[in-house]
Protein backbone atom coordinates (compact mmCIF):
# COMPACT_ATOMS: atom_id res chain seq x y z
CA UNK A 1 0.00 0.00 0.00
CA UNK A 2 1.31 3.43 -0.98
CA UNK A 3 2.87 5.52 1.79
CA UNK A 4 1.60 9.11 1.91
CA UNK A 5 2.79 12.27 3.63
CA UNK A 6 -0.16 14.69 3.89
CA UNK A 7 -0.06 18.41 4.71
CA UNK A 8 -3.12 20.62 5.27
CA UNK A 9 -2.73 24.27 6.31
CA UNK A 10 -5.60 26.04 4.51
CA UNK A 11 -7.39 27.02 7.73
CA UNK A 12 -6.50 27.89 11.33
CA UNK A 13 -5.45 24.26 11.75
CA UNK A 14 -1.92 23.13 10.99
CA UNK A 15 -2.18 19.45 10.20
CA UNK A 16 0.35 16.83 9.08
CA UNK A 17 -0.22 13.10 8.70
CA UNK A 18 1.76 10.06 7.65
CA UNK A 19 0.06 6.97 6.24
CA UNK A 20 2.31 3.92 5.94
CA UNK A 21 1.42 0.21 5.95
CA UNK A 22 -2.23 1.03 6.54
CA UNK A 23 -1.50 3.00 9.72
CA UNK A 24 -1.98 6.71 10.38
CA UNK A 25 0.06 9.09 12.50
CA UNK A 26 -1.05 12.70 12.72
CA UNK A 27 -0.23 16.02 14.30
CA UNK A 28 -3.17 18.42 14.23
CA UNK A 29 -3.23 21.74 16.07
CA UNK A 30 -5.49 24.79 15.76
CA UNK A 31 -2.88 27.55 15.82
CA UNK A 32 -3.95 30.62 13.81
CA UNK A 33 -1.06 32.41 12.08
CA UNK A 34 1.53 30.05 13.56
CA UNK A 35 1.72 27.46 10.79
CA UNK A 36 5.20 28.44 9.65
CA UNK A 37 6.56 28.06 13.19
CA UNK A 38 5.01 24.63 13.77
CA UNK A 39 4.85 22.84 10.42
CA UNK A 40 8.45 21.67 10.21
CA UNK A 41 8.42 20.63 13.85
CA UNK A 42 5.48 18.36 13.06
CA UNK A 43 7.33 16.93 10.08
CA UNK A 44 10.35 16.25 12.29
CA UNK A 45 8.18 14.48 14.86
CA UNK A 46 6.57 12.21 12.28
CA UNK A 47 9.63 11.70 10.05
CA UNK A 48 12.63 11.98 12.39
CA UNK A 49 15.31 11.14 9.82
CA UNK A 50 13.96 13.62 7.29
CA UNK A 51 14.35 10.95 4.60
CA UNK A 52 10.85 10.47 3.22
CA UNK A 53 11.67 7.39 1.19
CA UNK A 54 13.33 5.71 4.18
CA UNK A 55 10.07 6.18 6.10
CA UNK A 56 8.09 4.48 3.33
CA UNK A 57 6.67 7.66 1.79
CA UNK A 58 5.93 7.39 -1.93
CA UNK A 59 3.90 10.57 -2.54
CA UNK A 60 3.17 13.91 -0.87
CA UNK A 61 -0.46 15.02 -0.65
CA UNK A 62 -1.42 18.58 0.19
CA UNK A 63 -4.55 20.61 0.70
CA UNK A 64 -4.40 23.00 -2.25
CA UNK A 65 -7.20 25.25 -1.01
CA UNK A 66 -9.15 27.35 -1.13
CA UNK A 67 -8.41 28.91 2.22
CA UNK A 68 -5.98 31.24 3.96
CA UNK A 69 -3.61 32.79 1.42
CA UNK A 70 -0.68 32.56 3.83
CA UNK A 71 -1.52 29.02 4.90
CA UNK A 72 -1.77 27.85 1.30
CA UNK A 73 1.57 29.42 0.39
CA UNK A 74 3.22 27.74 3.38
CA UNK A 75 1.95 24.31 2.36
CA UNK A 76 2.82 24.78 -1.31
CA UNK A 77 6.36 25.94 -0.53
CA UNK A 78 6.91 23.05 1.88
CA UNK A 79 5.57 20.48 -0.57
CA UNK A 80 7.65 21.88 -3.42
CA UNK A 81 10.80 21.68 -1.33
CA UNK A 82 10.08 18.18 -0.07
CA UNK A 83 9.15 16.93 -3.54
CA UNK A 84 12.29 18.40 -5.12
CA UNK A 85 14.51 16.95 -2.39
CA UNK A 86 12.94 13.48 -2.40
CA UNK A 87 12.05 13.12 -6.07
CA UNK A 88 8.52 12.12 -5.05
CA UNK A 89 5.31 13.19 -6.81
CA UNK A 90 2.86 15.61 -5.25
CA UNK A 91 -0.91 15.16 -5.16
CA UNK A 92 -3.19 18.20 -4.89
CA UNK A 93 -6.46 17.68 -3.01
CA UNK A 94 -9.16 20.28 -2.41
CA UNK A 95 -9.23 21.46 1.20
CA UNK A 96 -13.02 21.63 0.92
CA UNK A 97 -13.12 17.97 -0.13
CA UNK A 98 -10.74 17.05 2.68
CA UNK A 99 -13.09 18.74 5.15
CA UNK A 100 -15.99 16.64 3.87
CA UNK A 101 -13.90 13.49 4.39
CA UNK A 102 -13.14 14.65 7.93
CA UNK A 103 -16.85 15.07 8.61
CA UNK A 104 -17.57 11.61 7.20
CA UNK A 105 -14.88 9.94 9.31
CA UNK A 106 -16.22 11.66 12.42
CA UNK A 107 -19.78 10.56 11.69
CA UNK A 108 -21.01 14.14 11.28
CA UNK A 109 -22.30 13.34 7.80
CA UNK A 110 -23.15 10.05 6.11
CA UNK A 111 -22.19 8.54 2.79
CA UNK A 112 -25.73 9.07 1.43
CA UNK A 113 -25.64 12.83 2.15
CA UNK A 114 -25.11 15.80 -0.12
CA UNK A 115 -22.72 18.10 1.73
CA UNK A 116 -22.05 21.82 1.45
CA UNK A 117 -18.44 22.34 2.55
CA UNK A 118 -17.60 25.88 3.67
CA UNK A 119 -14.50 27.77 4.80
CA UNK A 120 -14.63 31.29 6.20
CA UNK A 121 -12.84 33.53 3.66
CA UNK A 122 -12.32 36.21 6.35
CA UNK A 123 -13.67 39.23 4.43
CA UNK A 124 -17.38 38.56 4.84
CA UNK A 125 -17.16 35.89 2.18
CA UNK A 126 -17.33 32.12 2.17
CA UNK A 127 -15.46 29.54 0.14
CA UNK A 128 -17.77 26.70 -0.71
CA UNK A 129 -18.44 23.61 -2.79
CA UNK A 130 -21.01 20.83 -2.81
CA UNK A 131 -20.07 17.15 -2.61
CA UNK A 132 -21.69 13.76 -2.63
CA UNK A 133 -19.98 10.46 -1.87
CA UNK A 134 -19.02 7.65 -4.18
CA UNK A 135 -17.57 4.56 -2.52
CA UNK A 136 -16.82 6.62 0.57
CA UNK A 137 -14.96 9.38 -1.28
CA UNK A 138 -16.07 13.00 -1.65
CA UNK A 139 -17.00 13.78 -5.27
CA UNK A 140 -17.43 17.38 -6.39
CA UNK A 141 -20.94 18.31 -7.56
CA UNK A 142 -20.82 22.10 -7.64
CA UNK A 143 -18.16 24.80 -7.13
CA UNK A 144 -15.79 25.74 -5.74
CA UNK A 145 -16.68 29.40 -5.36
CA UNK A 146 -15.98 32.45 -3.22
CA UNK A 147 -19.02 34.58 -2.49
CA UNK A 148 -20.86 36.63 0.08
CA UNK A 149 -22.94 34.30 2.27
CA UNK A 150 -26.15 35.68 0.78
CA UNK A 151 -24.89 34.90 -2.73
CA UNK A 152 -24.12 31.22 -2.24
CA UNK A 153 -25.44 29.46 -5.35
CA UNK A 154 -28.72 27.63 -4.93
CA UNK A 155 -28.10 23.89 -5.15
CA UNK A 156 -30.25 21.37 -6.95
CA UNK A 157 -30.57 19.17 -3.88
CA UNK A 158 -33.57 18.11 -1.86
CA UNK A 159 -31.51 18.11 1.31
CA UNK A 160 -28.09 19.35 2.37
CA UNK A 161 -25.78 19.08 5.33
CA UNK A 162 -23.37 21.97 5.79
CA UNK A 163 -19.93 21.70 7.39
CA UNK A 164 -17.05 24.04 8.11
CA UNK A 165 -16.48 27.37 9.81
CA UNK A 166 -18.23 29.22 6.99
CA UNK A 167 -21.42 28.00 8.65
CA UNK A 168 -21.08 30.83 11.13
CA UNK A 169 -22.80 32.88 8.41
CA UNK A 170 -25.67 30.41 8.26
CA UNK A 171 -28.33 33.02 9.00
CA UNK A 172 -27.17 34.94 5.91
CA UNK A 173 -27.35 31.98 3.52
CA UNK A 174 -30.05 32.32 0.82
CA UNK A 175 -33.50 31.17 2.00
CA UNK A 176 -33.56 28.50 -0.72
CA UNK A 177 -30.35 27.00 0.69
CA UNK A 178 -31.47 27.20 4.32
CA UNK A 179 -34.77 25.57 3.38
CA UNK A 180 -33.05 22.30 2.44
CA UNK A 181 -30.39 22.26 5.19
CA UNK A 182 -30.80 19.29 7.50
CA UNK A 183 -27.87 20.08 9.80
CA UNK A 184 -24.72 22.17 10.11
CA UNK A 185 -21.37 21.59 11.81
CA UNK A 186 -19.57 24.88 12.45
CA UNK A 187 -16.72 23.60 14.61
CA UNK A 188 -14.93 21.62 11.92
CA UNK A 189 -11.62 22.10 10.15
CA UNK A 190 -9.98 19.75 7.62
CA UNK A 191 -7.48 17.23 8.99
CA UNK A 192 -4.46 16.05 7.02
CA UNK A 193 -5.21 12.35 7.47
CA UNK A 194 -8.40 12.83 5.45
CA UNK A 195 -6.40 13.94 2.43
CA UNK A 196 -5.06 10.39 2.21
CA UNK A 197 -8.05 8.45 0.78
CA UNK A 198 -8.62 11.16 -1.82
CA UNK A 199 -4.91 11.25 -2.68
CA UNK A 200 -4.77 7.46 -3.06
CA UNK A 201 -7.61 7.63 -5.58
CA UNK A 202 -5.81 10.38 -7.51
CA UNK A 203 -2.64 8.32 -7.52
CA UNK A 204 -4.59 5.36 -8.86
CA UNK A 205 -5.80 7.58 -11.71
CA UNK A 206 -2.34 9.02 -12.36
CA UNK A 207 -3.38 12.52 -11.27
CA UNK A 208 -0.03 13.66 -9.85
CA UNK A 209 2.15 16.77 -10.01
CA UNK A 210 5.83 17.46 -10.41
CA UNK A 211 7.33 19.88 -7.87
CA UNK A 212 7.10 22.71 -10.41
CA UNK A 213 3.36 22.12 -10.80
CA UNK A 214 2.55 22.50 -7.10
CA UNK A 215 0.37 25.54 -6.52
CA UNK A 216 -2.54 26.66 -4.36
CA UNK A 217 -6.09 27.10 -5.59
CA UNK A 218 -7.26 30.49 -4.40
CA UNK A 219 -10.61 30.63 -6.28
CA UNK A 220 -10.28 34.42 -6.35
CA UNK A 221 -8.74 35.19 -9.74
CA UNK A 222 -6.90 38.31 -8.66
CA UNK A 223 -4.54 36.36 -6.41
CA UNK A 224 -1.50 34.96 -8.21
CA UNK A 225 1.01 32.42 -6.97
CA UNK A 226 4.65 32.37 -7.98
CA UNK A 227 6.36 29.00 -8.08
CA UNK A 228 9.81 28.61 -6.56
CA UNK A 229 11.42 29.15 -9.96
CA UNK A 230 9.62 32.49 -10.30
CA UNK A 231 10.07 33.85 -6.80
CA UNK A 232 12.36 36.85 -6.58
CA UNK A 233 11.88 37.70 -10.25
CA UNK A 234 10.21 40.88 -11.40
CA UNK A 235 6.84 40.40 -13.02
Amino acid sequence: MTGILAIETATDACSVAVFVDGQYQQRHEVIPRQHSQRLFGMLQELLPSGDLRAHGIEAIAYGCGPGSFTGLRIAASAVQGLAYASGLPAVAVSSLACQVQTALRRGQVHSRDTVLSTIDARINEVYGAVYCFRQGLAVLQQGPWASAPADIPVMNAQSLRAVGNGCRFLDKFPPAVRAVLQSSVKQLLPEARDLVPLALEKLRCGDIQSPAQVQPVYVRNEISWKKLSQQGKQS
